[in-house]
């Protein structure tokens, strides 16, 4: 089982937070390969369904755990043991501050690097788990990070968020696949990064 688990915060209050894109991507990539409706379990609001590939389809489950952010490992680790599933399985969608606006990067492995779905996860399910990392930039200065990723996406950042979903929707086959550098290459294909805003104190790795 192919777990794709966005963080991010339940409820309308943060729905369109930059912190939630992790949701959004899970969303998406739901709606792109028709999943099944959703359901409550594992703590968390699940859909399944199965994903293409060359050597036939791989099942998947989109999972956005409703613990809140700081606890999001809970729900993504329960996932984990039902199906006997490894790290390895877990595709996990998440905001990087340190990757400039619509970037996207894969990685397998690593820390949490001030992210504290990411934490969560790593205590629940060990830091082998692989990392689908959504840039939204950074605001440059340390005391807005709060109020910049829980803060709503402005009607320009539309114009990169938007295809940048689309994107990791329509080439998730290769990840379900295991190429994750094949994946990461078309999804920045199918949606080209803005130019690095120069006043945002962002990097690529």
């Amino acid at each position: 089982m192919l777990i794709i688990a966005g963080l991010g915060n339940p409820g309308p209050k943060y729905q369109n937070n930059r912190h939630n894109i992790g949701f959004m991507a899970v969303d998406a990539i739901a709606d792109e390969w028709n999943f099944g409706p959703e359901k409550a379990i594992f703590q968390a609001k699940v859909r399944a369904g199965e994903i293409p590939t060359p050597n036939g389809p791989v099942k998947a489950l989109a999972i956005k755990p409703q613990t809140y952010m700081n606890e999001s490992g809970r729900a993504v680790g329960e996932a984990m043991r039902f199906y006997k599933s490894t790290p390895a399985d877990i595709v996990a969608f998440y905001d990087e501050l340190d990757l400039a606006e619509g970037r996207f990067r894969m990685k397998t492995g690593g820390g949490a690097a001030g992210h504290n779905g990411v934490r969560s996860l790593m205590a629940h399910v060990g830091p082998d788990f692989r990392r689908a990392r959504m840039g939204i930039g950074h605001p440059g200065q340390r005391e807005l990070v709060m109020p910049y990723v829980l803060g709503d996406f402005y009607k320009v950042e539309l114009t990169w968020r938007d295809p940048l979903l689309r994107a990791c929707a329509e080439a998730l086959p290769f990840a379900a696949a295991g190429d994750d550098e094949r994946y990461q290459a078309e999804v920045m294909r199918l949606a080209p990064s803005p130019k690095a805003d120069p006043r945002k104190a962002s990097r690529d790795d």
